[in-house]
């Protein structure tokens, strides 16, 4: 809906204006205009080196639905290969296509953005397709795409733009590299591929690009899912370098160049509204070792996954002193998401020392909007936040990593039950027996109460969701024991867990006696 163009009610033009099209910002403006008020969305971010232009909706539509669908593409692949010990017979050879893949999955981009956009226009929310700066505590400059400039008021504002994928501010790496957002933007495969980063969005696109059968190398910088448990971690990467994954250790990425541009190639960004000529052919990259070593390797593609930036330097945040985190950028609010300005509040990943999940912004994003105009008093618990890794064995976590449980406890009071486990499906055509893994940790003095659940394995995220409301409400071991699974399945694995990882430890030195 756009912006109304006449006299303003009331000493404001709107009661609420966000600053950002986030997943946290489009539900905090949903549920406002729900709660009848006037509502304002700006959202204008500009496009990547390669020219992918973000659509409404943040991460959630533009980055982790499409993840999702790579993964589901990925997978498919590999069940095509499972269905012969299942008695089907393939009549000719299958291969995929990567054209009908990027098409497909760019038009269904157009379409959630579209009914989005349709949404808020139902629920009453006025948006605009313009950049937001704040140059007073209640007031907005809105720059809009062909340049004019105005200035709105609102009674509050909220911040909602997110983050942007990083470089490494090395030679040639925004001419010739690609972020995770733009993989779709290649209408070709990218062949050979570098990926740059263990981030979970980097180990994720390089699993999808492995079951589409394209030979990939990993460059952990340093480490792979920082910030995760860093047991699941290895298991991931065990199951990737198993399976064929390379990696390249203790070594960083220190030049990109073009070795010789074969085609021009035509590159649309998943909403581009412009075509780029992109030069495409061998990239040479430099890599240098700790000690200082330099060689060189080629690839078709380089892929940087080395974390987001958040996009909080140039709204105007210093102007009206909202405080900042310095080495982060990211905006430090208190336990009702306020900013240090009264009527200024942050919502999802742009937040300081907070997870950063779609699921939790939304939930975030509600809360706030119903404590502003219902006079409720809830908070959001920004603990045993559940989140996925779409890795080609997906994982699911809640709660706390070992290490940092041991750290918050002290390992005497910690107890970790794990297990590997097979799933059914898996059975026919004998997939390995020991890809699959679960973890609980306990805190041993509150009756074991769960505080920590890790699943490595099919559907990982599905079966860990209903396990997440049990631990809002204390789980315990006692009572993940006392539960009954159903038969045949996975989610049944974590009702049966009786070794601990201490008596794994203790058998495996006896053995090695």
């Amino acid at each position: 809906m756009d912006p109304p163009t006449g006299p303003p009610v009331g000493p404001y033009d709107y009661d609420l204006v966000v600053i950002g099209g986030g997943s946290g910002g489009v539900a905090v403006a949903k549920e406002a205009a729900i709660l009848v008020k006037k509502v304002l969305i700006l959202d204008l971010v500009a496009p990547s080196p390669r020219g992918t232009v973000r659509e409404l909706g943040g991460s959630s539509i533009n980055s982790i639905s499409i993840r999702r669908f790579l993964q589901q593409a990925s997978l498919l692949g590999k069940a095509v290969q499972d269905s012969k010990a299942y008695g089907w017979r393939m009549k000719e050879h299958v291969s995929h296509g990567w054209s009908e893949l990027v098409e497909a999955v760019q038009e269904k981009v157009k379409t959630r953005s579209s009914e989005l956009k349709r949404e808020l226009k139902s629920c009453g929310v006025y948006y605009l397709k313009a950049r937001g700066e704040i140059v007073a505590p209640h007031t907005v400059e809105v720059t809009e795409m062909n340049g004019r400039k105005r200035r709105l008021t609102a009674e509050t504002l909220v911040i909602a733009t997110g983050g942007r994928h990083q470089y490494l501010d090395i030679p040639g790496d925004r001419e010739y590299c690609l972020t995770c957002e733009d993989l779709l933007s290649l209408t070709q495969p990218p062949g050979r591929t570098l990926v740059v980063g263990g981030s979970a969005e980097g180990l994720e696109c390089a699993g999808f690009l492995f079951g589409l059968g394209l030979p990939v190398t990993i460059m952990p910088q340093p480490h792979l899912l920082p910030g995760f448990d860093r047991r699941m971690a290895e298991k991931i990467e065990n199951h990737m370098i198993v399976n064929g994954v390379d990696f390249l250790y203790n070594c960083s990425l220190s030049k990109v160049e073009l070795t010789e541009a074969c085609s021009k190639e035509v590159v649309l960004g998943a909403s581009a509204t412009e075509p780029q000529q992109v030069p495409r052919g061998k990239l040479r990259v430099t890599i240098t070792s700790k000690d200082g070593q330099t060689k060189q390797e080629e690839f078709d593609t380089v892929l940087l996954a080395v974390g987001r930036k958040s996009s909080t330097s140039d709204i105007g945040l210093e102007c009206v002193g909202v405080q900042c985190n310095q080495d982060t950028g990211r905006i430090l609010v208190n336990e009702r998401d306020e900013t240090s300005v009264d009527n200024i509040y942050a919502i999802g990943s742009v937040q300081h020392g907070r997870p950063s999940t779609t699921g939790l912004s939304v939930h975030s994003g509600t809360l706030l909007a119903r404590r502003l105009y219902r006079d409720d008093n809830i908070l959001c618990d920004y603990t045993n936040v559940p989140t996925v890794v779409l890795t080609p064995v997906e994982y699911a976590a809640c709660g706390l990593s070992e290490e940092k449980a041991t750290l918050t406890f002290g390992e005497p009071k910690v107890e970790v039950y794990h297990r590997y486990y097979w799933p059914l499906e898996w059975e026919l055509p004998a997939r390995n027996k020991n890809s699959c893994y679960v973890k609980v940790i306990c805190h041993i003095p509150d009756h074991e109460r769960v505080v920590g659940l890790h699943v490595m394995g099919p559907n990982a995220g599905d079966i860990l969701q209903g396990f997440v409301a049990a631990m809002k409400c204390g789980l315990t071991k006692q009572q993940l024991d006392a539960t009954v699974g159903i038969h045949p399945g996975t989610a049944q694995v974590l009702s049966l867990l009786t070794e601990t990882q201490r008596m794994t430890e203790a058998l495996m030195i006896r053995g090695n006696c």
